[in-house]
């Protein structure tokens, strides 16, 4: 499955180029605060810098069709790369032995879609925020709204997979809907198609490449995204060691510099034709 949605991403950039018009209405988040400016950092000794990542979670990091590794997790990457004048490489790992292979030292940087947590934080330094997992409600074309006020939701049917933080979500701050619950993302949409339920809530991510692909046009987001961290995580960095602080701050600087020069804008424009946000 996650094959196929590789595939689908893929496709969705390339066409993404060609669509200025609805490019224009992406919203593309802003994680920095532009009172605070950063030096660019004294290049240190020469090094290759090595940044590991996973191929099967697109949009943010998959292998195309031809193998390479691509996502927007690691044209930033390359991008920051660029910026510092850094020689780099990006390798692809097993997603689960991605925070072992960097506390061995098998490589230097994780450019990967791994929740900061206060367990990470502990371990690794992380660079500041490029990235934030969000929660979504879908529906169908006709029944969106931009805006939505939670409490309109009351009684509403709402499909969401059982099990995961959206359920706990609902569960918890929503409790006045009526949650139908499935076994996963597909099971949920079919509801939500079959008018078994009104809204689906879940990731943002598998969302957006839902209503990116053919098969996403009657439906649409509603409301606004969902960010609490306590349930959906506190965001997306580079991960370092805590003893390569030099690494850290030459990427901070990298990436305030792919805002502020677009560069940011137009990878996420690029990777998400239909924003999370």
């Amino acid at each position: 499955m996650m094959r196929l949605f590789a595939i689908l991403a893929l496709a969705v950039s390339t066409l993404a180029a060609s669509q200025a018009a609805a490019q224009s209405r992406v919203v593309v988040p802003n994680f920095w605060d532009q009172r605070i400016r950063l030096d660019r950092p004294e290049p240190g000794p020469p090094r290759i810098v090595r940044f590991l990542t996973d191929d099967d979670y697109p949009p943010l990091h998959f292998s195309a069709p031809d193998g390479t590794l691509t996502g927007f997790s690691v044209e930033l990457a390359r991008a920051a790369c660029e910026k510092l004048g850094w020689t780099c490489t990006v390798q692809a790992r097993r997603f689960d032995t991605l925070l072992d292979s960097l506390t061995e030292g098998r490589g230097d940087v994780l450019a990967a879609a791994l929740n900061l947590t206060p367990q990470l934080r502990s371990r690794f330094a992380a660079s500041h925020l490029y990235f934030r997992s969000t929660a979504r409600l879908i529906t169908t074309r006709g029944n969106a709204r931009a805006d939505l006020d939670p409490r309109t939701l009351q009684g509403k049917r709402i499909a969401v997979v059982g099990g995961t933080a959206h359920q706990a979500f609902l569960e918890r701050l929503l409790p006045f809907v009526q949650r139908r619950e499935t076994g996963t993302l597909a099971g949920a949409i079919a509801a939500l198609r079959s008018g078994e339920a009104e809204f689906v809530f879940a990731d943002g991510v598998a969302l957006s490449l839902l209503l990116a692909g053919t098969g996403g046009g009657e439906l649409a987001f509603t409301g606004s995204p969902f960010l609490e961290s306590r349930y959906f995580g506190e965001g997306v960095g580079f991960l370092t060691r805590k003893d390569d602080l030099a690494l850290k701050r030459g990427l901070d600087y990298a990436l305030q510099s792919l805002w502020d020069d677009g560069s940011y804008a137009r990878l996420y424009l690029r990777f998400f034709p239909v924003s999370p946000f």
